[in-house]
């Protein structure tokens, strides 16, 4: 375990006990021992490391949601020590892996290799979801007893959505007899059909295939039926147009146990980003307009929206770099996940304490982590960023292995200076 480690002269900034101001923070063997506004007032702490803040942020380490990796099966995009290497360095400490993986994580054995390979290998927490259904092929539920005993945090068929609404129903009554989290995405695949970007006068402009957004809330207003149905804990993995959004408001408004997340890109970028055919910006799902995004934001800023994810998906150059309509989906988003993020604050008047809480404690709640706040005996998971550093996004620069970010070239604020899991420093900036 580490030493005695004591954070000076901090802005501190919990929003799990709402507490944003001055003070200072001690690290005692990986936990926090001691915080408070007027800690070492009087004189520094005996036997420890001194780390002077400079005024700047300190807060819980984020955590993110949605991230998949390369690793096992695609290491040539990313690696579970890649990218925690690129978690560390946006001041992500811990991550939910998606299951889409060579083999696909739905067999026990496998949760256990990726929990044994992460602790090993990689700079911060990971923790796997497992496939919804076997294979990710939408027909055959997993064994979720098993997956969860093993370790799986939540589950899952990422990127798909479950066409059959008696499969996923009875998948969400199989997860609600083991209070197990099912974390959806939402888009109806007749209706999405061979689409690319956003259905509108922007796709038709471009030529190319739209895809409605009406896909996305169909397909949660079934799903949102099917919890009625069932009791299970049900999670919106990326929300993004504003019509779903109104359904998960009056779905949480009636009491059900329901939740989402929006990416980051989804809160800084419109259809129109995409510009002249960057393929950068295909995502799934799709940019959308720019009422679209505004409704995120206010999303955001009203609380009908609990988390917002990286959605970090790493693609190789030769999937990437083609015409849009043949490239793949994905970006990448763990090193842009905090100032893209800070948008918010800095441009729409978000409270920065009310940006974290979407990026600390509400995930921690709703993975039912003991991180994600700065209390005494909590884990120490930290970061200390600059909120205010100006930056322009240079992919050359990522620790990721795979380049393939929708914020190239774009100014933006915030800077982490130091990321520390367990007490242990995994990122300082030079």
């Amino acid at each position: 375990m580490s030493a005695r480690i004591a954070f000076i002269n901090a802005r501190i900034v919990d929003p799990a006990s709402g507490f944003d101001g001055p003070g200072a923070l001690l690290v005692e063997d990986g936990k926090i021992a001691d915080i408070g506004p007027r800690l070492f007032n009087d004189a520094k702490p005996a036997n420890a490391e001194i780390i002077d803040c400079g005024g700047h942020v300190l807060a819980p380490g984020l955590i993110d949601m949605r991230v998949f990796t390369g690793e096992p099966g695609a290491e040539h995009r990313e690696t579970l020590a890649s990218a925690g290497e690129a978690a560390a360095a946006g001041g992500v400490t811990s991550f939910a892996m998606m299951p889409v993986t060579d083999p696909v994580i739905d067999d026990a054995a496998l949760v256990d290799f990726i929990l044994r390979r992460a602790a090993a290998n990689a700079a911060v927490r990971i923790y796997p979801m497992a496939a919804l259904t076997k294979g990710l092929n939408g027909t055959q539920m997993s064994e979720m007893g098993l997956l969860q005993e093993a370790g799986a945090i939540a589950f899952t068929d990422a990127d798909r959505t479950i066409a059959s609404s008696l499969i996923m129903r009875r998948c969400l009554t199989y997860a609600a007899n083991f209070d197990a989290l099912v974390v959806a995405h939402a888009e109806d695949p007749a209706l999405a059909g061979a689409g690319h970007m956003n259905e509108g006068a922007y796709a038709a402009r471009m030529g190319l295939g739209g895809i409605p957004s009406a896909a996305e809330t169909i397909a949660v207003e079934r799903d949102i039926r099917l919890v009625e149905l069932t009791g299970a804990r049900y999670h919106l993995g990326q929300v993004s147009c504003a019509a779903a959004l109104d359904a998960i408001a009056k779905a949480k408004a009636r009491g059900l146990p329901v939740s989402c997340s929006v990416s980051a890109h989804h809160l800084v970028l419109n259809e129109q980003d995409i510009g002249e055919y960057k393929t950068f910006a295909k995502v799934s799902p799709a940019l959308r307009a720019e009422s679209d995004r505004e409704a995120m934001v206010e999303g955001v800023r009203n609380g009908t929206i609990d988390a917002i994810v990286s959605s970090h998906d790493p693609q190789a150059p030769e999937t990437k770099r083609l015409p849009f309509a043949q490239a793949a989906f994905g970006a990448i988003g763990l090193e842009t996940l905090l100032p893209a993020s800070l948008s918010l604050h800095h441009a729409a008047g978000v409270a920065l304490i009310d940006v974290l809480r979407h990026l600390t404690i509400e995930p921690a709640n709703i993975l039912r982590l003991a991180q994600g706040r700065l209390a005494k005996g909590a884990p120490a998971d930290l970061v200390v960023f600059d909120a205010a550093a100006p930056r322009k996004i240079d992919p050359a620069d990522f620790r990721s292995r795979t380049k393939n970010s929708p914020f190239k070239g774009r100014l933006m604020q915030g800077q982490v200076l130091r990321t520390m899991v367990a007490g242990k420093t995994v990122f300082q900036a030079t």
